[in-house]
C-alpha cells in the first residue's frame, strides 16, 4: 500500500450539488465546519483530512434524515456523478472498477482504498493516513454506498455485500441495512465492505446511452464523432475516446466495436496512412484537452480517465504533446479567456 505524501482531499463539485439536492446548502454546511461559506465555488480548493471530516460532521448535524448518505446517494443521481464514478462504470466488472478507484484515490487524495482476497470473498478497506479521529459515519456510509451503486448499475443486478463492518458503535438504521441487503457489524477494527468474488467478476454490460449522457463533455463528444466519422481512422479515433475510461483498449476490442476483423482493420488503417498506435496517442491527446478544459475536473481525474498508470506518465506524455505541463496549459487557456 502506498501512503500519500501530502494531506490533501478534494470535495468534487458534483458532491456539493448532491448535498444541495439532499436539502443541505453548501454555505451552511461549510460555515458549520468552520470553513468559508464560498469554499465550494472554487473546484480547485483542497481540504485537509481534518477539514474533510469537519464537513461530514456538519452534514450529519444538519441533515434531517436518519441516514444522510442515503439521501445524498439519491440526490447524486440527479445532480450528476463525478468523473471517477463514471469511469468506474466503464470498467470490465466491479473488481476492475474498485481497482480503478483504488488507483485514483492514491493519486489524488489522502483517502486509501485497498482490496484483498480471502477465499471466495474480497474485502475493501478504507483508511485515512492523516486522520487523528474516526471517519464520520456519513463519509464512510457514502463511500460504501457508492461502491455498491457502481456494482448494481454496472451489472444491472441488485448485488448485495457479503458483509459490512464499521468501526463505530451501533445500532444500524433499518434503512441502511435494507439498502445493503445484509446485516452490519459494529465495533470492528476497520471500516470494510466485502463482496463475493462471483459478484465482483460479473461483467458490466457496456456503454449504455443513459450513462453517456452523464459522462463528461469530452466523452459525450466522442459518441457523436462515432456516428459522423467518414473514414475508418476517424471512427477508430471516436471509439478510442469513447471507451478510454474502461482501460487502454487494444486493436482487437476496437475491431469488434466496429464490426470488422483485426486484420481487416489493420489493412484499412495502413491504406489511410496511419497506425492504431498513432490513433491511440491522438485520442489521448485530444481527450486530455477536452477534459482539462473543464476546471472542475482535476489532473488526477484526467489521468484516471485516460488510463495512465500514474500522474508522472501523464505529465510526460502531455509535455510531449503540448510542450508544457497540464497545469501550464490550463493557466495559458485561462489567460486567453480572461486577459488582464
Amino acid at each position: 500500500m502506498i501512503d500519500p505524501q501530502f494531506d490533501r482531499c478534494r470535495f468534487p463539485p458534483s458532491l456539493w450539488r448532491a448535498l444541495r439536492g439532499a436539502g443541505l446548502e453548501p454555505p451552511k454546511v461549510l460555515r458549520a465546519a468552520g470553513l468559508p461559506a464560498t469554499f465550494h465555488l472554487d473546484p480547485t480548493n483542497i481540504l485537509t483530512t481534518a477539514q474533510m471530516f469537519a464537513v461530514w460532521k456538519s452534514v450529519e448535524a444538519l441533515s434531517s434524515g436518519a441516514v444522510p448518505a442515503l439521501e445524498i446517494l439519491k440526490a447524486s443521481g440527479e445532480a450528476g456523478h463525478q468523473p471517477a464514478f463514471i469511469a468506474a462504470l466503464y470498467a470490465l466488472n466491479l473488481r476492475d472498477a474498485i481497482h480503478r478507484i483504488e488507483r485514483f484515490k492514491r493519486m489524488g487524495t489522502s483517502e486509501i482504498y485497498e482490496l484483498t482476497v480471502d477465499g471466495d470473498v474480497s474485502t475493501m478497506t478504507k483508511t485515512w493516513p492523516f486522520a487523528v479521529e474516526t471517519e464520520p459515519a456519513a463519509s464512510i456510509d457514502l463511500s460504501f454506498l457508492f461502491l455498491l451503486e457502481i456494482g448494481r448499475i454496472g451489472t444491472g443486478q441488485r448485488i448485495t455485500p457479503a458483509s459490512v463492518h464499521y468501526q463505530r458503535a451501533g445500532p444500524a438504521a433499518p434503512e441502511l441495512e435494507a439498502h445493503y441487503g445484509c446485516r452490519i457489524s459494529f465495533g470492528a477494527p476497520h471500516n470494510a465492505i466485502s463482496f463475493r468474488n462471483a459478484d465482483l467478476a460479473t461483467p458490466f454490460p457496456g456503454h449504455a446511452p443513459e450513462f453517456l449522457a452523464m459522462v463528461t463533455p469530452g466523452l459525450s463528444a466522442a459518441f457523436d464523432e462515432l456516428t459522423t466519422g467518414s473514414t475508418i481512422s476517424e471512427r477508430v479515433l471516436a471509439v478510442l475516446k469513447r471507451t478510454m475510461a474502461s482501460g487502454r483498449p487494444d486493436i482487437a476490442f476496437i475491431a469488434r466495436a466496429l464490426g470488422t476483423s483485426e486484420r481487416s482493420l489493420q489493412r484499412t488503417l495502413t491504406a489511410e496512412a496511419t497506425t492504431f498506435r498513432a490513433l491511440l496517442a491522438k485520442a489521448r491527446e485530444e481527450l486530455s484537452l477536452q477534459l482539462l478544459a473543464d476546471p472542475a475536473i482535476s489532473v488526477e481525474e484526467v489521468t484516471l480517465m485516460l488510463g495512465f498508470q500514474d500522474a508522472t506518465s501523464f505529465y510526460r506524455a502531455f509535455r510531449e504533446w503540448q510542450n508544457m505541463s497540464p497545469g501550464e496549459w490550463r493557466a495559458t487557456r485561462y489567460e486567453k479567456a480572461f486577459p488582464v
